[in-house]
């Protein structure tokens, strides 16, 4: 399969396998934004994003970093409170987790960025949420990269094709 063309065609023209329509917290109701989930033929999965309204970082003319995570739970509520922790279903230390996602780079509180996943597959991300964290990920500190606040969140449904 020549994957580079393929991949392009997913984003052109197909249709998502499952969506997670991200809204952000309380203290960031301006952010929204959708993930796309493409399942791949051979093995993983494409992943789109688009957010906008994205927080500022210090200086408004700097690109500010965001942690970006799939987590065990597809529940939104109460302030992203129950979204438990990051999807870990090998049971192995952080930054190592299959819901450790790489960060994303906001440019004017805007992100459009797509990433190639070749281990998870889409039954193991659907009903789980996806979480955007106010700082980035250290990459270092258990369990979860002293990523802070979660802003947005999103579950992750099935698409109707």
């Amino acid at each position: 399969m020549d994957t580079k063309n393929y991949f392009l065609s997913l984003l052109t023209a197909g249709v998502p396998d499952a969506v997670a329509v991200l809204s952000g917290n309380d203290t960031h109701p301006d952010i929204n934004g959708i993930v796309k989930f493409y399942a791949l033929p051979e093995s993983g999965i494409l992943i789109a994003a688009e957010i906008s309204d994205l927080p500022d970082g210090k200086d408004e003319d700097t690109p500010t970093f965001f942690a970006f995570h799939i987590h065990e739970t597809g529940d939104c509520s109460r302030n992203f409170n129950r979204t438990g922790n990051h999807y870990n279903p090998d049971n192995v230390p952080h930054p190592e987790h299959a819901g450790d996602l790489p960060p994303l780079l906001s440019n004017d509180g805007y992100v459009w960025t797509v990433l190639y996943d070749s281990y998870l597959t889409l039954p193991m991300v659907l009903n789980r949420s996806v979480v955007l964290h106010k700082n980035p990920d250290d990459f270092t500190t258990q369990p979860s990269g002293n990523a802070g606040e979660k802003i947005a969140c999103g579950v992750i449904t099935a698409s109707d094709k």
